[in-house]
């Protein structure tokens, strides 16, 4: 081919992540994405209650093969997610600088910050059962133990406005807990959140525990709030008025809920919150032994 032969751009098909593949909408539709000066991006899928309804059924598939896995096993691989993601940092700060309007300098910088999130997070899998778990004083020969568990399938509104750093940032306390995922992803921004899928189905995560879907949090949020195999939601991402008819939805099978709360800047400390909010305590009762003039028989 010589010099002088044009040759035609190769435009990315941007697809959901569900079950650790890639699929186009049930419904065939798609949507327009643009920058932060109107210019067209890409079509992204525009997710149907349908496609909803599948993610469930991948993400409780995924629950007990994630949920029993070592604490140390999930802490390699949120690792290994920060590994690809750094391999593929450039393509990231073109996508959230393209999405947030954003100059390439403060895009690195925000795509820098959610790779150490990872590597954060990947830090917590093994400790976070020492911080909120315990022995209990108990009057009797007894042992009382408490420790906690995953609540299960949580869906996950992400951040309208923070597409990739306040995405990773409300993903990875989810999963490093032991919970799977359904991500609906920032619908004026769902780009950086797809491309995420592509890393996370090659970087170990078992297919199903994160499953990411781009579209309108109104058509699909009441859905899955409502889907009584569904155990938690966090409205990160949601407006008063969403949230509201969300929370509403979620009572009817007792879903944990954890309201949206403003965050001004996504960089800043974030704690163990996000973990603690999806984690149940079980607490075990042990007979110590006979105990007598000598003490316990342990």
């Amino acid at each position: 081919m010589s010099e002088s032969t044009a040759r035609l751009n190769v435009f990315k098909t941007y697809k959901l992540y569900v079950g650790g593949k890639f699929p186009r909408s049930e419904s065939g539709r798609v949507y327009e994405v643009s920058d932060s000066k109107g210019n067209w991006l890409a079509n992204a899928p525009l997710s149907s209650r349908k496609d909803a309804r599948d993610a469930v059924v991948a993400a409780r598939k995924a629950f007990g093969g994630w949920s029993g896995a070592t604490a140390y096993n999930r802490g390699q691989i949120l690792y290994r997610i920060a590994e690809m993601l750094e391999g593929r940092r450039d393509q990231f700060v073109r996508e959230v600088g393209e999405a947030e309007g954003l100059s390439k300098s403060k895009a690195a910088a925000v795509v820098d910050a959610a790779i150490d999130r990872w590597v954060w997070y990947a830090g917590w899998t093994d400790k976070i059962g020492q911080v909120v778990g315990g022995a209990n004083p108990v009057a009797g020969p007894y042992f009382n133990l408490s420790t906690p568990e995953p609540t299960g399938v949580v869906t996950v509104i992400a951040p309208q406005d923070s597409s990739f750093l306040g995405l990773v940032s409300v993903i990875a306390p989810v999963i490093a807990t032991g919970n799977t995922a359904v991500v609906i992803a920032s619908e004026k921004a769902p780009l950086p959140a797809l491309s995420l899928g592509e890393v996370l189905a090659t970087s170990d995560l078992p297919g199903g525990v994160v499953n990411i879907l781009s579209g309108k949090a109104s058509e699909m949020g009441p859905h899955l709030a409502a889907h009584q195999d569904v155990n938690a939601i966090d409205l990160a991402g949601a407006d008063a008025a969403l949230a509201k008819e969300l929370e509403i939805a979620a009572a009817d099978n007792l879903k944990r809920v954890l309201r949206p709360q403003p965050v001004d800047d996504w960089t800043g400390d974030q704690g163990t919150a996000r973990m603690t909010a999806f984690l149940e305590t079980k607490t075990v009762w042990h007979p110590t032994g006979s105990l007598g003039a000598s003490g316990s028989s342990y």
